[in-house]
C-alpha cells in the first residue's frame, strides 16, 4: 500500500508531465504550421516579384530582351530553389536555366528534395507558367520550376530547429520544476494528515490530552485540524461523564442497598425488633431502588430510537395548569408561591411527553427552591415556537456547569442526597424529549438568585 505522500507525489508528478508534453507538441505543431504557411507565403511572393522583375527587363521600342539582366535574374533564381526558362511572346525561348547550367540545377533539386525529405514533408517539384505584361500587352511567358508546396532552405531548417531545442529545454526545465514542486506540495498536504492520523490513534488509546495545532493555511486541512481537536474534547468529556455516571449509578444503588441491608441483618440477628417503622425505612428503600430503576428505564426508552410520538395538536398553557394542579401539594408544604402568565399557545406534540417535561421541570424548581421562595412559568409563541419558560428563586446553578445541566446523574450539589436532590435524571428526561420534538431546551441565571429553564418546540410538527 502506498503512503499519501508518494500516491499525491506521482499524481501531480503525471498531471504535470503530461501537461507540459501535451503543451510542448500542441506548441511544436502551431509553431511548424505558422511557420509552413509564412515559407508558403514568402514563395508565392517570391514567384511574383521573379515575374515582375523579368517584366521589366524587355525593351518595347526594341523589342527584345535585355539578356545580361536576364542571366542575372535566372542565377538568383536558381540559388534560391527556382529554375527558371524565359519565352518571348511567340513562345520562342529566350533564357534556360537548365540549358545554361544543368549540373547546378540538378545539383540544387536534389538538395532541396533530400531537405524536404528529412522533414519528411510530402510533395515534390511543380512547374507554373506566368504571363509577362507591359503596359497591358502581354511581352511573354516565364516558367517556374520549384518544389511544391512550399520549400525550405537551410536558414529556414536552422531556425526550426532552434525553436524545436528551445522547446526541449523548455520542457525538461518544467518537468524538473515540476518534480520539485510535486514533491514539496505533496509533502504539504500529506504531513498533517499524517498527524492527523498518529493524533486519531493516540484518542482511540485514550489520550485525549494531544492537540493539532492549525496552520497549514490550507483551509480543509485546518478544519479537519479543528474537527480532530474538538472531537478529542468531545470524547474526553463523554468518558468523564461515563466515569461520573458508574460512579454515581453505584451510589445511587449503594446507599439505599446499604441501608436496608443493615436493617434486615440487625433484624435477622435479633439486634432490632421487625417493629412496623423499621419496616417502613426498608420498604422506604426499596421504593427509591424502585424510583431509579424506573427512571433509567424511562430515559433508555426516550434516548433509544424506539421512542414514538403521538403528536396532536394541543395546547401548551392547558397542559402547564393541569400539571401546575397536580404538583400543588408539594408546592404548599414549602410555602412556595406559583404563578402562570401567558395565553393558550397550541402546537404538535405528544402530550403526556410534553406533560412530563413540564413536571420534571417544575418539580426541579420546587426542590431547589427555598421554603416562601417563588416560581413562575410563562407561556407564550413566537411566530413558529411555542415557548414554556420555567424560572425560580432557587439556588442557582454555576456558570461553570451550565453546559453540564442535561447530563445524566449531574448535580450541580455534589454533597446533596437522593432525597432531598434526586439522581440528577429529569433534566436528561426534558432534553431528550424536547430534542425529539425538534426543538431546544436552555437554562440561564437569574441576576439575583435561581434558575431560568426555557423550553421551545415547533408549533407545526
Amino acid at each position: 500500500m502506498k503512503s499519501l505522500r508518494k500516491q499525491l507525489s506521482l499524481s501531480i508528478l503525471l498531471t504535470l508531465l503530461i501537461t507540459i508534453g501535451l503543451i510542448g507538441l500542441l506548441s511544436n505543431w502551431f509553431i511548424n504550421r505558422e511557420f509552413e504557411k509564412y515559407i508558403t507565403e514568402l514563395g508565392r511572393e517570391r514567384r511574383e516579384n521573379i515575374v515582375d522583375d523579368l517584366g521589366r527587363q524587355f525593351d518595347g521600342f526594341k523589342r527584345n530582351w535585355k539578356l545580361d539582366y536576364v542571366h542575372a535574374i535566372g542565377m538568383n533564381a536558381l540559388y534560391d530553389g527556382y529554375i527558371l526558362k524565359l519565352y518571348d511572346a511567340g513562345g520562342n525561348m529566350v533564357w534556360d536555366a537548365e540549358n545554361h547550367d544543368m549540373s547546378l540545377c540538378g545539383q540544387i533539386m536534389n538538395e532541396i528534395s533530400a531537405r524536404m525529405e528529412e522533414r519528411g514533408a510530402a510533395g515534390g517539384f511543380v512547374d507554373n507558367t506566368y504571363e509577362i505584361d507591359q503596359n497591358g500587352k502581354k511581352v511573354g511567358a516565364v516558367s517556374i520550376k520549384y518544389y511544391g508546396p512550399f520549400f525550405m532552405n537551410e536558414a529556414d531548417f536552422n531556425f526550426i530547429n532552434v525553436m524545436n531545442t528551445v522547446l526541449l529545454v523548455i520542457g525538461i526545465l518544467s518537468s524538473a520544476c515540476s518534480v520539485v514542486v510535486g514533491c514539496l506540495l505533496a509533502r504539504r498536504i500529506s504531513r498533517p494528515v499524517t498527524k492527523t492520523a498518529y493524533i486519531a490513534k493516540q484518542i482511540s488509546k485514550g489520550n485525549y490530552d494531544i492537540r493539532f495545532e492549525p496552520g497549514t493555511r490550507i483551509r480543509e486541512l485546518d478544519d479537519l485540524a479543528d474537527a480532530i481537536n474538538h472531537l478529542s474534547d468531545a470524547l474526553k468529556s463523554q468518558e468523564k461523564l461515563r466515569k461520573q455516571m458508574t460512579a454515581d449509578v453505584a451510589h445511587e444503588l449503594r446507599t439505599p442497598l446499604t441501608a436496608l441491608s443493615s436493617h434486615l441483618e440487625a433484624m435477622i440477628e435479633g439486634l432490632w425488633d421487625a417493629t412496623p417503622e423499621r419496616l417502613k425505612s426498608c420498604h422506604e428503600e426499596v421504593k427509591r431502588l424502585g424510583t431509579l430503576v424506573e427512571d433509567l428505564g424511562q430515559l433508555a426508552k426516550i434516548e433509544g430510537e424506539n421512542l414514538v410520538l403521538n403528536k396532536s395538536r394541543m395546547d401548551l398553557f392547558e397542559i402547564v395548569h393541569t400539571v401546575s394542579d397536580t404538583m400543588k401539594g408539594e408546592i404548599s408544604k414549602k410555602n412556595l408561591t406559583l404563578s402562570i402568565k401567558g395565553s393558550p399557545v397550541f402546537a404538535e406534540a405528544d402530550k403526556n411527553r410534553f406533560s412530563q417535561v413540564v413536571a420534571n421541570l417544575l418539580s426541579n424548581a420546587v426542590k431547589y427552591t427555598p421554603e416562601g421562595g417563588a416560581i413562575e412559568i410563562e407561556v407564550y409563541e413566537t411566530d413558529r415556537l411555542g415557548i414554556v419558560k420555567v424560572t425560580d428563586t432557587g439556588i442557582g446553578i454555576p456558570e461553570t456547569e451550565l453546559p453540564l445541566i442535561f447530563e445524566r446523574f449531574y448535580r450541580t450539589e455534589k454533597s446533596r442526597n437522593r432525597k432531598s436532590g434526586g439522581a440528577g435524571i429529569g433534566l436528561a428526561i426534558v432534553k431528550s424529549i424536547v430534542n425529539a420534538h425538534g426543538g431546544t431546551v436552555t437554562v440561564d441565571n437569574i441576576k439575583e438568585q435561581g434558575s431560568c429553564f426555557t423550553v421551545s418546540i415547533p408549533k407545526e410538527g
